[in-house]
C-alpha cells in the first residue's frame, strides 16, 4: 500500500511537470506566430476612418500646404546679364581696394616703427644702465652708424637733395651729375667727421650713445635732449663732460671737405659751418629719439621692446 501511494505521487509529479512544459512551449509559439485574425483586425481598423474626425465638405478642395520656396534652396538667377556683370565687378573692386588698404597699412606701420628704422640709430633705453663700452662695441657702433647701414647713406642723400635745391656749391650743375657730386661730398665729409669723432671719444673714454631721459614731462625731456648734444658722460658714465670729440670731428670733417669742394674755399669757415650744423642737427635728432615712442603711439605703430642700445651720429 505504501509502495502504491509512492508511485501515484511520482505520477502526479510527472504529469504536473509535463503540463508546465507544454504551457511554456505553447506560449513561445504564440509569441513567434501571432494569430492572423488579430493582424487582419488591426489592418481593418487602420483602414477604417474615424467617424469623429472632421472631414472637409464635399464642395471644398482639400487644403494644400504652402508652396515651396524655391528661392530658399536655389539662388534666384539674375535675368539681366549686364547687372550681374556690374555686381561682380563691384565685388572684385571692393576686395582689391581692401587688399590694397591692408598692404598700405602694413607698410606704413613698418615705416613708423622708428626703433627698427635707420633714423634714430643706437641709443640707451631709460630702464637700461649706462655701462662703459668696450673697444669691440665702439667699433661695431662706428661701422653701423657710418658704413654698414642704409640709414647712413639715406641721410646723406637727403642732405644732398637740400644742397641741390639750394644750388650749393653753385659751381656744380643742377642735373644728376651735380647731385652725384653733392652726395659724394656729403658722404665724404660725414665719414671723415664720424671717424675723427670715434677716435677722439675712444681716446677720452666718452660715451657715444644717446641715453633716454629718466625723467617725465615735455620740458625736462626736451632739456635733456638739448643738453646731451653738448655734454656726454666720461668713463664713469656718471660725470658729464663737453662733447669735445663730437665737435672736433665735425670741425675736422668740414675743414677737410675743402679738399674736393670747388675753390676758393675757406677751410676754417667750412669747419665752423660744420660745427653749427652738428649743433642744430644733433639737437633735432636727440629730440626725435627722445620722443620716438610717443610718435609711434600717436601714429599707430606697434610697440616693441628695445633691448639694443644705439648711438646718434
Amino acid at each position: 500500500m505504501a509502495r502504491g501511494g509512492l508511485n501515484r505521487h511520482r505520477l502526479v509529479h510527472v504529469v504536473v511537470i509535463s503540463f508546465a512544459l507544454l504551457v511554456n512551449i505553447a506560449s513561445g509559439l504564440e509569441s513567434q506566430n501571432p494569430p492572423q485574425q488579430d493582424t487582419a483586425q488591426q489592418e481593418k481598423s487602420s483602414q477604417t476612418p474615424d467617424k469623429n474626425q472632421t472631414q472637409p465638405p464635399p464642395d471644398q478642395a482639400p487644403a494644400q500646404g504652402p508652396p515651396s520656396d524655391k528661392s530658399s534652396n536655389h539662388p534666384q538667377e539674375n535675368p539681366n546679364p549686364a547687372q550681374a556683370a556690374a555686381e561682380k565687378t563691384k565685388e572684385v573692386t571692393a576686395r582689391a581696394a581692401q587688399a590694397t588698404k591692408d598692404i598700405a597699412r602694413r607698410g606704413l606701420v613698418h615705416l613708423r616703427s622708428w626703433e627698427e628704422n635707420w633714423v634714430t640709430g643706437v641709443f640707451v633705453e631709460e630702464d637700461q644702465p649706462l655701462v662703459p663700452l668696450t673697444s669691440q662695441e665702439r667699433q661695431k657702433i662706428y661701422l653701423r652708424e657710418t658704413l654698414v647701414t642704409p640709414g647712413a647713406y639715406l641721410k646723406r642723400m637727403f642732405a644732398a637733395g637740400i644742397d641741390q635745391a639750394r644750388g650749393v656749391p653753385s659751381q656744380w650743375d643742377d642735373g644728376w651729375g651735380g647731385y652725384a657730386e653733392r652726395f659724394a661730398s656729403r658722404e665724404g665729409q660725414f665719414v671723415t667727421a664720424n671717424s675723427l669723432a670715434a677716435l677722439a671719444n675712444a681716446k677720452l673714454g666718452y660715451e657715444v650713445r644717446y641715453d633716454l631721459c629718466r625723467c617725465h614731462g615735455l620740458w625736462p625731456r626736451t632739456r635733456h635732449a638739448i643738453v646731451r648734444n653738448f655734454l656726454t658722460y666720461d668713463r664713469t658714465e656718471q660725470q658729464r663732460r663737453p662733447q669735445w670729440g663730437l665737435y672736433a670731428g665735425a670741425f675736422g670733417g668740414g675743414l677737410i671737405s675743402t679738399a674736393w669742394k670747388p675753390h676758393p674755399r675757406n677751410a676754417f669757415a667750412e669747419g665752423g659751418r660744420a660745427v653749427l650744423g652738428q649743433a642744430g642737427y644733433g639737437t633735432l635728432l636727440n629730440f626725435f629719439i627722445e620722443f620716438a615712442g610717443e610718435i609711434n603711439r600717436k601714429l599707430g605703430a606697434r610697440n616693441k621692446d628695445l633691448s639694443q642700445p644705439a648711438q646718434h651720429p
